[in-house]
C-alpha cells in the first residue's frame, strides 16, 4: 500500500517506463521483420538457397531461447539492470558482424549471438513488469506493452524494404546496430533496479537448475506457458514463411508484402489495446479462452483455402489478418496469468516462457519450408496444428480446475487449508 491506501501493484506503470520496456522487447520483431523482404536478395548474394537462408531465422530463435534461459536466472541473482545493459551492447556488436558477413555460415553464427544477447531485453522487460505489478494490473501492463511493441512489426518491414531498396540487405543490420545502442541508452537512463538485493537468489548451475525445477512444478504456470508457446508457434509459422508465400504464391510485390505485413501488426496492436481496456471488467482467463478459440477458427480457415488451391489475395489476406490480430488477446493475458504463479522467481519464469516461445519458433521454421519456397499449405497446416495444441492445453487446464473445485467442495472444511491457485 502507498500513503493513500492504494495498492501500488495495481496502479498503471509510468508511460516512460512502458515505452522503454516495449523498445527492449522489439529486438525480435526488428531483427526478423526488417530483413524479411530481403531474404530472396540475401540468398542470391550469398549464393545459397531458401532452406539455408531460413537457418538464419532458426539460429536467431535458438539464440533468443537459450539467452533467456541463461539471462533470466542471472537477473534473479544480479538484479535486472546489469544483465540488461550488457546484453544490449553485445547485441549491437553482433549486428555489425551480421552486416559484414562474407558467407551464410558466418551470418548464421552471428545471428545466433545476436539472438542470445538480445534476449536480455525480452526476458528482463517481462520480469520488471512482474516485479512491479500483479493480477489484472499486470495483464493490463502486458497488454499495453504489446500495444506499444506492436509498432515494431508495422515499422520494421516497411523500413526494411526502404533500406534494402536503397542500400541492400546488409544495411539492415547497420540499422539494427543503431537500434541496439538506443536500447542500451534507454536501459541505463530509464529502467530502475526493480529487484532489491534481499530478494535476489544465489547463483551457480545447481541453483539455476533448482530455480527452473521450482518453476516447472507450478502446473498452472506450465499450462499458460505452453499456450503462449503454441500460439507463438502459429505466429512464427506465418512470419517465417510469409515472405515466400505472399510474394511467390499469392503474387504480392515486395512493397505490397510490407504493407500487408504491417497491416497484420496493426491488427495485433488494436486487439492488444482493446484487451487492456477489457481486462478491468472481464477476467483475463475468459478473454484468453475467446482469443484462442478465434485463433483456431482462423487457422483452420486458412488451411482450407490453401488446401482447395485458393491463393487470391482477396481471400487469403483477410484470414491472415484475423490469425495475427487475435494474438493481441492471447499474449498479454497468458503472460500475466503465467507469471502470477511464480512471482518470487519472475526472472526464471520469464526465461522459461521465452525458451518455450522461441524454441517453438525455431522448431516450426524448418517445417514451413518443407514444401519449398512456392508452397503455402505447410505454413497453414503448421499454424493450425499449433493453434489446436494451444486450445487443447487451455481446455485441459480448465477441466483440471473444475475437478479440483469439485473435490474441494466435497472435502470437509479445514481451518487454515490452502486456497486453490487461480
Amino acid at each position: 500500500m502507498d500513503g493513500t491506501g492504494e495498492d501500488a501493484s495495481q496502479r498503471r506503470l509510468p508511460l516512460r517506463l512502458l515505452l522503454v520496456l516495449a523498445l527492449l522487447t522489439t529486438v525480435a520483431p526488428f531483427s526478423i521483420d526488417m530483413y524479411l523482404p530481403g531474404l530472396p536478395q540475401l540468398a542470391a548474394d550469398l549464393g545459397t538457397d531458401a532452406t539455408r537462408v531460413q537457418l538464419t531465422l532458426t539460429a536467431f530463435m535458438l539464440g533468443l531461447a537459450g539467452g533467456q534461459l541463461v539471462i533470466g536466472p542471472l537477473s534473479d541473482r544480479f538484479g535486472r539492470r546489469r544483465p540488461l545493459v550488457i546484453g544490449a551492447v553485445v547485441c549491437a556488436a553482433s549486428a555489425v558482424v551480421c552486416a559484414l558477413a562474407p558467407s551464410i555460415e558466418v551470418l548464421v553464427t552471428a545471428r545466433c549471438v545476436q539472438g542470445f544477447s538480445g534476449a536480455a531485453g525480452l526476458v528482463i522487460a517481462r520480469a520488471v513488469v512482474a516485479d512491479l505489478r500483479s493480477g489484472r494490473a499486470a495483464a493490463q501492463a502486458f497488454s499495453l506493452l504489446m500495444t506499444i511493441n506492436g509498432l515494431a512489426p508495422v515499422v520494421a518491414p516497411v523500413l526494411g524494404g526502404i533500406v534494402i531498396a536503397l542500400s541492400g540487405w546488409r544495411a539492415v543490420f547497420l540499422a539494427l546496430t543503431a537500434i541496439a545502442v538506443v536500447m542500451a541508452a534507454g536501459a541505463i537512463l530509464v529502467v530502475p533496479e526493480t529487484l532489491p538485493a534481499g530478494a535476489r537468489h544465489g547463483g551457480g548451475l545447481q541453483e539455476l537448475c533448482r530455480a527452473i525445477r521450482q518453476v516447472l512444478r507450478a502446473r498452472t504456470f506450465v499450462a499458460y506457458a505452453l499456450v503462449l508457446a503454441f500460439s507463438f508457434g502459429a505466429l512464427f509459422a506465418y512470419i517465417s514463411a510469409s515472405s515466400f508465400v505472399l510474394q511467390n504464391v499469392v503474387g504480392l510485390s515486395v512493397g505490397m508484402f510490407s504493407v500487408a505485413f504491417a497491416a497484420n501488426a496493426v491488427g495485433i496492436m488494436v486487439t492488444s489495446a482493446g484487451n487492456a481496456r477489457l481486462v478491468g471488467r472481464v477476467a483475463p482467463a475468459r478473454l484468453l479462452a475467446v482469443a484462442v478459440g478465434v485463433q483456431v477458427c482462423a487457422a483452420v480457415a486458412l488451411a482450407v483455402l490453401f488446401g482447395l488451391g485458393v491463393t487470391a489475395a482477396a481471400a487469403v489476406l483477410p484470414v491472415l489478418f484475423v490469425s495475427a490480430a487475435v494474438l493481441g488477446g492471447v499474449f498479454g493475458n497468458a503472460t500475466a496469468l503465467a507469471l502470477e504463479q511464480v512471482r518470487r522467481a519472475a526472472g526464471t519464469g520469464s526465461a522459461v516462457i521465452g525458451v518455450t516461445q522461441y524454441g517453438m519458433g525455431a522448431l516450426v521454421t524448418p517445417l514451413v519450408g518443407l514444401g519449398g519456397d512456392r508452397a503455402a499449405l505447410p505454413m497453414a497446416m503448421t499454424m493450425t496444428a499449433c493453434s489446436l495444441l494451444a486450445a487443447v492445453v487451455l481446455l485441459a487446464l480448465r477441466l483440471g480446475a473444475q475437478r479440483a473445485a469439485r473435490r474441494a467442495g466435497n472435502a470437509p472444511a479445514v481451518s487454515g487449508s490452502p486456497r486453490p491457485r487461480r
